[in-house]
């Protein structure tokens, strides 16, 4: 009977295929059940990440109703089969994640400012940042109701260090009368940039603006409050020790980064240290470990106490009280407030004799922190975090880990050996796994940070912080200078290694903007393979394979042009990049380098001339392609984007008012043509220019006569789609924006583009 049972079994799953499908899907999510949980902030922060993709309410409708029919379509599945229930949760889990960013944006953001504006208003203080690096400080501002009206609810403002009033009043709190030229948050100069309009939107940051002078307060902030004794704790401690290691120092201690020089933070950044400089995991943990060993050991003294109280429990409570408070005096940032949360997410399996780091915990606070915070996904700080924590744990928990790297018995030189190994090869995870984000984001990644930060990492968490924090009680009595010289060698070491590391020419690995998809593949198949514990977890090496692919394939532009249509970078013949203006500062060239997968420095040549300083030659309004190479050649910039003096451009020709670029590509040659002054051309000669250059660039509003044969990217135009990346071998442009866009940080004239939008040019030969 059982014999016949099983071959009807067998023939009906030959008839039925689809019937062995959903067995075998069934049996291998029984054998996962333990680590389904884990991607439930995975399928969450899907939904949020949809809401960011996709550009129009009605799009944001159709992926909510979308995801609620595809869950309910586990209802297909066999009743309590853990199938049934994983379809369904994910449907659900990511329409919420959609549902609950879209009513954050609704509820909590600040829309933008609507254009540019001059204004005199009173303000209450709600943040002060000194930034003595850069000789300003930055206020964040709430005006007055009964002040202009039309002004957002809250403004940041940069008053420079010249124009400042006295310190002792200006504070949180504190109500001061200011005048400014507010804009609102720019998004990215050019695709690939760092668009500051979004995360402005979710901080409640509507406008932006430089004081002038003179500031005013009204009324001044109470004495006491967190702030103050940041900033005075921040003071003393760079009294103490002055220059970087004294920034750096301030930076441990209050989170105050803006001491720090930008020497200092390009070496930081490119030496793969600049985690250290952020308050967040390394520096939460290693205060609360810290506090945690010293209460148990303090209490394990007494026989009586150690044997009728729970010692973990009172230690574990008062790591979590020092963690609190240090996230709290830190300014309670995002990153610092999340690591915080996953540090008591440990702290709780500690007192309650669970397993203290796991994947599970990983996933709680990952879930917590979309839940409060959605839009940190979108950032390179959460998925950073998130994923150099959940790299480690795997490998930690890996058999190749546990079989090479596990405590054994050994003398202390082979126990040092091992720890310094297991060190590294976590940094060598760690950095292989951080570099597509770092280079989906920022279009550079170090590749040499595991051996800075095999060094980097003890000196700071077993040297730098506790010398300061020793400094730091001893100064009570007058009596921290010898801490702080041995804090100030320490981080004088760290900055050493930081500058020797950063000054190889393998620390940064630079590559073009590639677009979300490959980094989307990347993750997904990495947490593919990380979270599941079966044969199948090797289906997202096949993922990986195929974003890093697109990655390195994508092709550099050849023409960057900024959204204001100031700035022009065009790629020559050997690679490098060359400017449309010489007073391009080192912002702009750095974003302009970035984005073309350069790596940028320095606005200066090496003799300090500016750059664009050996400028010559002059342009004849009207000339054909072929005069563009015939007389004495220029440069568009006079310096490439590594800050080298770069070679006359054969192929420009440029005077005080306009260049002419010829590019020759392999099937065709391309005339770039564009403005750099605001010289009226008369508008005879300025359309046969038009009709004989490819794409135009300008500043300024062109006139409707001007229509180049195949883009015009002028100030009307640019204003509709933002900076722009031109690649001519594809014959196809990216942009900032992208009209009809209905997110609530994107200007209202984007949002409802007028019916004439973006005529077209003529069709090219």
């Amino acid at each position: 009977m059982a014999s016949s049972l099983l071959q009807t079994d067998v023939a009906a799953h030959r008839i039925f295929p689809a019937r062995r499908v959903i067995s075998l899907l069934e049996a291998w999510a029984e054998a996962e059940r333990s680590r389904i949980g884990l991607w439930v902030p995975v399928v969450l922060g899907a939904g949020i990440a949809a809401w960011f993709a996709l550009n129009t309410p009605e799009g944001w409708v159709g992926w909510i109703v979308g995801c609620c029919a595809a869950g309910l379509g586990g209802m297909l599945f066999r009743a309590g089969s853990r199938i049934r229930a994983a379809v369904l949760g994910a449907g659900l889990w990511m329409a919420a994640g959609c549902a609950l960013i879209w009513a954050k944006a609704l509820l909590i953001g600040q829309p933008p400012l609507e254009r540019p504006v001059y204004a005199a208003f009173v303000a209450r203080v709600v943040a002060v940042e000194p930034q003595p690096a850069l000789g300003r400080t930055r206020l964040l501002l709430e005006p007055e109701a009964s002040g202009v009206a039309g002004l957002p609810g809250r403004v940041r403002l940069n008053v420079m260090d010249r124009d400042m009033p006295p310190r002792d009043g200006l504070g949180a709190g504190a109500v001061v009368a200011v005048r400014s030229r507010l804009l609102p948050p720019q998004p990215a100069a050019v695709p690939g940039g760092y668009d500051f309009a979004a995360q402005a939107y979710f901080m409640g940051i509507g406008a932006t603006g430089r004081a002038l002078p003179p500031v005013r307060v009204i009324t001044p902030a109470a004495p006491s409050g967190m702030a103050a004794m940041r900033d005075r704790l921040s003071r003393h401690i760079r009294a103490q020790l002055p220059g970087g290691e004294g920034a750096i120092a301030a930076t441990l201690a209050t989170g105050d980064m803006g001491a720090i020089g930008e020497e200092d933070v390009d070496a930081m950044r490119n030496s793969g240290l600049a985690h250290l400089l952020s308050i967040s995991g390394l520096h939460v943990s290693a205060l609360i470990a810290g506090v945690v060993l010293i209460l148990y050991r303090i209490l394990a003294l007494s026989p009586r106490v150690a044997l009728l109280r729970p010692l973990m429990l009172i230690a574990s409570g008062g790591g979590a009280l020092a963690g609190i408070s240090y996230t709290l005096f830190t300014g309670a940032q995002v990153p610092t407030v999340r690591s915080c949360i996953a540090a008591l997410l440990v702290l709780g399996g500690l007192a309650l004799g669970r397993e203290a780091i796991s994947l599970r915990l990983v996933a709680v606070g990952a879930l917590v922190v979309l839940l409060f915070w959605p839009e940190a996904l979108m950032g390179p700080s959460f998925q950073m975090s998130f994923m150099a924590v959940t790299v480690i744990v795997a490998l930690v928990d890996s058999a190749w880990f546990r079989a090479h790297f596990s405590a054994r018995e050994e003398g202390w030189p082979g126990r040092m050996a091992r720890h310094l190994a297991a060190l590294f090869v976590t940094g060598i995870a760690v950095e292989v796994a951080l570099m597509p984000i770092a280079l989906a984001h920022f279009h550079q990644a170090g590749v040499l940070g595991a051996l800075a930060n095999l060094v980097a990492i003890p000196l700071t968490t077993l040297v730098i912080m506790p010398t300061e924090a020793a400094a730091l009680a001893l100064d009570l009595a007058g009596a921290g200078a010898p801490m702080w010289w041995v804090a100030g060698k320490a981080l004088a070491l760290l900055l050493g290694v930081a500058h020797a590391v950063a000054a190889s020419p393998w620390a940064v690995w630079a590559l073009p903007p590639s677009g979300m998809t490959p980094l989307v593949l990347v993750l997904l198949g990495a947490l593919w393979l990380m979270l599941w514990s079966s044969g199948a977890r090797f289906a997202g090496v096949p993922l990986i394979a195929l974003g890093v692919a697109m990655a390195l394939r994508a092709p550099a532009p050849d023409l960057l042009v900024t959204g204001d249509g100031g700035h022009m970078a065009v790629r020559q013949p050997d690679g490098s990049l060359a400017l449309l203006r010489d007073g391009a500062g080192d912002y702009i060239r750095e974003t302009l380098g970035k984005a073309a997968g350069v790596k940028a420095a320095g606005g200066r040549t090496p003799g300090g001339e500016p750059a664009g300083a050996n400028a010559a030659g002059a342009i004849a309004v009207g000339a054909s392609p072929a005069d563009a190479t015939a007389a004495k050649p220029a440069t568009l910039g006079g310096e490439d984007m590594m800050g080298r003096p770069l070679a006359e451009a054969r192929n420009a020709r440029c005077s005080r008012d306009m260049c002419s670029v010829l590019l020759r590509m392999r099937e065709r040659d391309w005339l770039i043509v564009a403005t750099r002054s605001d010289v009226r051309i008369p508008w005879s000669a300025l359309t046969r220019l038009c009709t004989r250059a490819d794409i135009m660039v300008s500043n300024r509003r062109l006139p409707a006569a001007c229509i180049p044969r195949w883009l015009k990217l002028d100030r009307a135009r640019l204003r509709q789609t933002g900076g722009v990346a031109v690649y001519l071998e594809q014959r196809r442009w990216v942009s900032v924006l992208t009209p009809g866009d209905r997110h609530p940080w994107i200007p209202l004239s984007v949002q409802n583009p007028p019916p004439q939008h973006l005529p077209r040019a003529r069709p090219l030969p």
